[in-house]
């Protein structure tokens, strides 16, 4: 049974007049902060508030990188070149750094975000790609990769520090990737049915597919999508049954992958 674990929540995916999520709310309860850089969602000024609130609650800071697609929402699947994924995670992390440290913080992990983080789950030259340029802007970077997936064998075999993420409120496939947003299920939103699958994967140490399939995975922290409906709702539920079932919330200690 794993005894601590890091919760995580995608953010700063405001855009000017238009909100989204509960940013503040959420930084209460949550120990990782995946803050969008401008490409999916965001702006200099949404990120500047996420940046500022997160270190204002001690919450470890990370860049969000995703496709340039702010309709899409970063959503929407793109063809991208391996230059073209480094150069434009390389540039969001530098946006993101800069941000931290101008709110007193700094920036600790990388995530990918939507369409761009499930391609580089199945392509390893693509998570390669998008990881080779994190580490090239900062080599000490906590690179956070979806558990069981091509983004996990591509940070190891960069020996790069890493955190391995499952997700509280989405639905898995057999092959142990997320099913489709578009498919029925595939979003969970009952506080207590997410607790449940949770404390089952952590005292499993794996992930458990939507038909009950046990994949093996290393489990250092779980995601929880701030544009969920009830989201905080959430959050404070996994919350407080983590610690009633004896798992301390902290944030990851990002080792070296071996």
């Amino acid at each position: 049974m794993i005894t601590r674990i890091d919760l995580n929540a995608d953010m700063g995916e405001s855009f000017g007049p238009w909100p989204m999520g509960a940013d503040a709310d959420l930084l209460k309860v949550i120990t990782s902060a995946n803050i969008a850089c401008g490409f999916h969602a965001g702006d200099p000024d949404v990120m500047a508030q996420a940046m500022g609130l997160a270190v204002e609650n001690r919450v470890g800071i990370g860049a969000h990188p995703g496709l340039p697609d702010l309709q899409g929402f970063g959503r929407r699947r793109m063809q991208i070149a391996p230059v073209e994924a480094r150069n434009l995670v390389a540039y969001q992390l530098g946006a993101a750094q800069a941000m931290a440290r101008q709110a007193g913080g700094q920036v600790r992990h990388l995530k990918l975000h939507g369409a761009l983080a499930n391609m580089a789950a199945e392509d390893e030259a693509l998570a390669r790609a998008c990881y080779e340029a994190a580490l090239a802007v900062d080599p000490q970077i906590i690179l956070m990769v979806i558990s069981g997936t091509a983004q996990a064998v591509a940070a190891r075999a960069l020996g790069a520090r890493m955190a391995s993420e499952i997700f509280a409120d989405r639905a898995y496939t057999e092959q142990g990737l997320l099913m489709d947003r578009k498919l029925p299920g595939a979003v969970i939103h009952d506080p207590e049915q997410v607790c449940a699958r949770i404390l089952a994967m952590l005292k499993a140490g794996a992930i458990i597919t939507a038909q009950g399939t046990h994949l093996p995975a290393q489990i250092d922290t779980i995601c929880l999508h701030g544009d969920t409906d009830g989201a905080v709702a959430l959050a404070h539920a996994l919350h407080a049954g983590l610690r009633a079932a004896g798992i301390s919330v902290q944030p990851f200690d990002g080792a070296r992958a071996l």
